[in-house]
């Protein structure tokens, strides 16, 4: 890295303070060791299916595939009382066809990734075009990725500027900044990212861990990272931005934990599918597995479930 560069963390770093990572690893476990019962396990197992964003990101996605996916969005499971998920997520070429499927009076959303996701290589003005392609088709939220490169060479000020063009380019469409920790390399980077990335969006708007193309996702510790950085930075302004741990989750203890997270660091606040999801699809069928075991006393076999999706 360059002189300035390292000037340029230092003098972050300096203002938004470095994450004590002993800590955060001591925090985390002690969630694993809560205990949750019967009718408080149901609630949590509905409240994480609630927040699930139902993603297909595969080359080989169709318009059937997408629908197929958007019915399970609408019906995670006949006979079982369990809520609609928060949203699919989707390329922006099947954007169209998911609005198709779920209509226009639905509160399930649609979410793209966009801004070439997920190297996010590609010149800006490709980007946008990308995103305000997206939101024309009906995308109702967007999944961008920030600029690795530009950050780890600590041009936080390009960063920044690129986010704020997204922003702009999505109209009304709420917005997530993909972080890709994996490609970060420290907790006190990832900390710096998720500021750079807070200072730059709205009120309710996302910062998420992952794409979900990488080796490592979302774990507890760098989602204990992004909270307290989101507590922090809410402490300081008073604005609330809402957050997404993706990829890595795919049982409903794994979630239940998660869930336990953001209530002791955020408070009760953030649990609802407006200020934290889980970009997990794989997890959705375990939920609706945990909840047939608290109804019926026995588990299903994994088959006993519609496919939920072949991605994170």
């Amino acid at each position: 890295m360059s002189l300035s560069g390292n000037a340029a963390f230092r003098r972050l770093f300096n203002e938004i303070g470095t994450v004590d990572q002993v800590g955060i690893e001591e925090r985390v476990a002690k969630y694993g060791t809560r205990s949750i019962k019967k009718a408080s396990k149901v609630k949590g197992l509905k409240l994480a299916a609630s927040m699930v964003d139902l993603t297909t990101l595969e080359g080989k996605d169709t318009p059937g595939k997408v629908a197929s996916l958007c019915q399970k969005a609408l019906h995670p499971h006949e006979g079982l009382d369990c809520p609609q998920v928060a949203a699919v997520c989707v390329y922006p070429s099947m954007v169209k066809h998911a609005r198709r499927a779920l209509g226009e009076d639905t509160a399930v959303r649609i979410a793209s990734v966009a801004t070439a996701f997920p190297s996010g290589q590609a010149p800006l003005k490709t980007r946008l075009a990308e995103v305000r392609a997206a939101v024309e088709d009906g995308a109702d939220e967007i999944d961008m990725v920030i600029n690795r490169g530009a950050f780890l060479a600590g041009d936080f000020q390009l960063v920044q500027d690129e986010i704020a063009a997204v922003v702009e380019a999505c109209g009304e469409a709420t917005l997530k900044v993909i972080l890709e920790v994996s490609e970060l390399e420290t907790y006190d980077n990832i900390r710096a990212a998720s500021f750079i990335a807070m200072r730059a969006i709205r009120p309710n708007d996302f910062i998420k861990t992952s794409t979900g193309k990488t080796s490592l996702n979302a774990t507890l510790g760098n989602n204990q990272v992004m909270i307290e950085a989101i507590r922090d930075y809410y402490l300081d302004t008073g604005i609330p931005i809402a957050m997404k741990p993706a990829g890595g989750i795919r049982t409903a203890k794994q979630a239940l934990t998660f869930l336990i997270a953001v209530k002791e660091t955020l408070g009760d606040e953030w649990l609802n599918n407006t200020r934290y999801r889980f970009g997990a699809s794989s997890l959705l069928n375990d939920l609706l597995r945990q909840l047939e075991k608290e109804k019926t006393g026995a588990y299903q076999a994994p088959y006993y479930f519609s496919e939920a999706s072949e991605s994170y």
